[in-house]
């Protein structure tokens, strides 16, 4: 569906089946149950009814935002950061099931394994996506990982190097900064998303992560969001993730 700004008009059911509330031909359906209220529109509503997004109501609640969405969410381990039910349990399971109709789709922004916790983030803005997964944009991503041993205190010093490697691969990691809270619990900033980078990097030195979360992303962080549970970001926000 084409971004729509605020004081323009489009069609109901364009509308509703653009942000996954239905299909166009079930727009009359949720109208005849009452489940769709436009205040102000003169004479009766149908589904071909021009109105303005803002306006509507499904279930006596505000439509989401129109493309350009960014949905902050509190992702459990044990959950799959794809579409495809064929991988087990997906992260799409714990949220609403319009988002996954949208068109443009909801996708999530890089991927956190299925064992990895913690702060994702979806949209269907592709320029968004692209430079928040981008590396040379260099996005701070905060982790915080159980260790199966105590550190051996030289971790630091490799890890923030820019020279360390990975099994495999031809290209040092980028600098990363860790700070130990116990002997077996750190926080880690990295600044790159390679394939299980953080628990690769303590893999390279002898140890095991048991959990992992990702408690931050740039200047945004899971706060009180409860595990699971997710939430629309603000314009605001998510100017202040691109600035």
């Amino acid at each position: 569906m084409p971004s729509t700004r605020g004081d323009q008009f489009i069609r109901l059911d364009k509308l509703l089946s653009g942000l996954g509330y239905c299909s166009r031909s079930e727009t009359s359906k949720l109208i005849k149950q009452g489940r769709v209220a436009v205040p102000g529109v003169i004479g009766k509503l149908k589904a071909d009814t021009k109105v303005n997004p803002d306006g509507v109501l499904v279930d006596g609640e505000p439509l989401d935002p129109l493309p350009g969405i960014v949905v902050a969410f509190n992702k459990p381990a044990g959950y799959v950061c794809t579409t495809s039910a064929a991988e087990g349990q997906t992260v799409y399971d714990l949220l609403p099931e319009r988002f996954s109709r949208r068109n443009p789709r909801l996708a999530t922004v890089g991927r956190l394994d299925k064992d990895t916790s913690g702060l994702l983030l979806l949209s269907d803005d592709g320029a968004f996506v692209h430079k928040m997964t981008s590396p040379k944009h260099a996005i701070e991503k905060l982790y915080r990982a159980t260790l199966e041993k105590p550190l051996e205190g030289h971790e630091e010093k490799l890890f923030v190097s820019g020279e360390m490697m990975l099994e495999g691969e031809a290209k040092p990691l980028r600098p990363a900064r860790m700070r130990a809270i116990e002997e077996r619990l750190v926080e880690l900033v990295i600044t790159e998303g390679r394939y299980h980078q953080v628990r690769r990097m303590f893999a390279a030195v002898g140890n095991h992560v048991l959990q992992l979360q990702r408690i931050a992303i740039g200047p945004l962080t899971l706060e009180d969001l409860p595990q699971g549970s997710h939430r629309i970001l603000s314009k605001a926000e998510i100017a202040t993730l691109l600035s």
